[in-house]
């Protein structure tokens, strides 16, 4: 399984781009990134259907702290939020596509970017038909490594199911460290969980072999 938690933060919450200092206005235009099996870019509205069959994949949402979607238009609502947190300056949101043939797997983030402290938090999400590849790590590893040379970040935090063994593998392998346990954060399909708190900094990037 290879995502991290959502966050409980409704969509308003989420895209405040409120700092210590106050509001922040910083237009955060989101990149298009290329690996060797990847693209990551911007959502467009094509997106929709695979991004509504992904959020309602039950083995996706397995660890998931967030509903399946209900209709597909919260992946239109998703699409909008994404680019409301670029124009607002919050974060960037990145659709990962495979380079051969272009088919969506999944999404990638930097989100609650606080340029005062220097400091962002990650996330992502694959459809179940492209875990175990390591296309979460590439992935991954292009957002950060774009993050650090352009925001001039110092910590990256994480969070994921203790359960979700995939997931923090994936973090391990960039060099994330363990930091601490949120216990009973999450309900989870009404199970009670929680979750593994992870930070990389600044000095620690990029991991000293990069791996998928």
């Amino acid at each position: 399984m290879t995502y991290t938690r959502a966050r409980r933060k409704n969509a308003s919450q989420a895209l405040t781009g409120m700092s210590c200092r106050g509001i922040m206005h910083v237009v955060l235009p989101t990149p298009t990134l290329h690996t060797a099996r990847l693209r990551l870019r911007p959502f467009t509205g094509e997106d929709t259907e695979a991004l509504f069959a992904l959020h309602t994949n039950a083995a996706v949402l397995r660890y998931w702290d967030a509903p399946a979607w209900s209709g597909q238009e919260r992946a239109e609502r998703f699409i909008a939020a994404c680019r409301q947190m670029a124009e607002e300056g919050t974060g960037a949101r990145l659709a990962v596509e495979r380079a051969a043939g272009g088919a969506l797997i999944g999404w990638c983030a930097l989100n609650r970017w606080n340029p005062d402290h220097r400091s962002a938090s990650l996330g992502y999400c694959l459809d179940d038909a492209a875990w175990g590849q390591g296309y979460a790590t590439e992935a991954a590893f292009a957002l950060l490594q774009w993050a650090f040379d352009t925001l001039d970040l110092n910590r990256v935090q994480a969070e994921a199911d203790t359960r979700n063994a995939a997931s923090a593998r994936v973090l391990e392998k960039l060099n994330f460290m363990r930091e601490g346990t949120l216990r009973e954060d999450c309900i989870v399909n009404g199970e009670v969980s929680d979750s593994w708190v992870y930070g990389l900094l600044r000095r620690e990037w990029p991991p000293p072999r990069p791996q998928r």
